[in-house]
């Protein structure tokens, strides 16, 4: 770890960057990390309740988007590096609500950077995604390929990348960017489609799948994620870009069955739904960058799909309490899902 040994997270009470907080917090020899998350709907400080009393962890309670927060906080914790998971992150959302995805995803960037610039920090990683890239029908995007996103959370996110590429070539900070492929696992948020349907098939509800079912994705499991990219931090190259993907492509219509299967339901549960606007066919991504550097993936999909499907089976608490909110996740299920039916 040497030089990074102190890593302000940002949106490290969401999904990917609670797993990556506990990640690092497993090392030997010991990080020390700073989260700060805003707590939006997706943000959960009970994914991180077995590590919120390990030494050299804090909790700070803020948004990306504000800056005086983000300067004080950079100016006196001094953070070797910072690591930026803080996004809306959902597609669906984006069709609804474009405006809340540009706020966070490309200004909240741009907050971070100008912290960076100010105050200083070895290494600044933009945690970005796949879906910059649009959509191809054969053979995998690359890092050099052209940016082609289709909806309003993928144009959000490669606004942010081409921000922070910007403050690298104009400004020479120390920046990286990952791109990884869907990541699936524990603490996802459950309107997302694993853990959307493996929760539906659990309460015995409709599993709704867009379209024709056909929709190709390349599947990582959070972990592996969380390993690759901390092998970003340590042996990354400022200024470069790095996919991270999972090399398990499945159709969308596969991975439903297969969730269905390992619960002893009725593959009639799965319902095709009307499809969504700008929905990408197939993604894919090359890896071989990353696998330089001393990454590879470890757990099959196959593995994964089981290992998720277990942990949402004995952790019915934790998305029971967020499914059965009356506010935000009911009211964007009537909205956006429902209404396909």
């Amino acid at each position: 770890m040497g030089a990074f040994k102190k890593v302000l997270v940002t949106g490290g009470a969401g999904f990917i960057g609670s797993n990556f907080v506990r990640h690092l917090l497993s090392l030997d020899g010991g990080y020390e990390v700073i989260n700060l998350d805003k707590l939006t709907y997706a943000g959960n400080l009970e994914n991180l309740k077995d590590v919120e009393k390990t030494p050299g962890y804090k909790f700070v309670k803020g948004d990306i988007c504000d800056q005086k927060l983000i300067n004080d906080l950079v100016e006196s914790e001094k953070p070797d590096a910072i690591i930026n998971f803080a996004a809306e992150s959902h597609v669906d959302r984006s069709i609804l609500s474009a405006g809340e995805f540009i706020q966070t995803d490309v200004f909240g960037t741009y907050v971070l950077l100008e912290a960076v610039k100010r105050f200083g920090a070895k290494r600044f990683i933009q945690i970005g995604t796949d879906e910059v890239y649009g959509s191809i029908e054969k053979g995998s995007f690359t890092e050099e390929s052209p940016l082609s996103p289709n909806s309003p959370y993928a144009s959000s996110k490669a606004g942010g990348d081409l921000i922070v590429r910007a403050y690298h070539k104009t400004f020479d900070l120390p920046v990286i960017i990952t791109r990884s492929s869907n990541n699936y696992g524990p603490y996802q948020y459950p309107e997302k489609f694993i853990p959307l349907f493996i929760t539906n098939a659990i309460e015995d509800k409709p599993l709704p799948l867009y379209g024709d079912g056909k929709n190709v994705r390349d599947w990582l499991y959070v972990e592996d994620n969380c390993k690759a990219i901390e092998v970003v931090l340590r042996k990354g190259v400022e200024g470069e870009i790095y996919n991270i993907g999972g090399e398990e492509e499945r159709e969308n219509l596969v991975v439903a069955q297969s969730i269905v299967k390992q619960l002893g339901k009725p593959k009639d549960s799965i319902k095709l739904v009307k499809d969504r606007a700008g929905h990408d066919r197939r993604y894919s991504l090359a890896c071989e960058k990353v696998k330089k550097l001393g990454w590879k993936q470890s757990v099959s999909f196959e593995e994964g799909l089981a290992k998720t499907v277990a942990w949402y089976q004995k952790n019915q608490n934790w998305w029971d309490k967020i499914k059965q909110k009356k506010s935000d996740y009911q009211k964007f299920m009537n909205e956006y899902y429902l209404e396909r039916a």
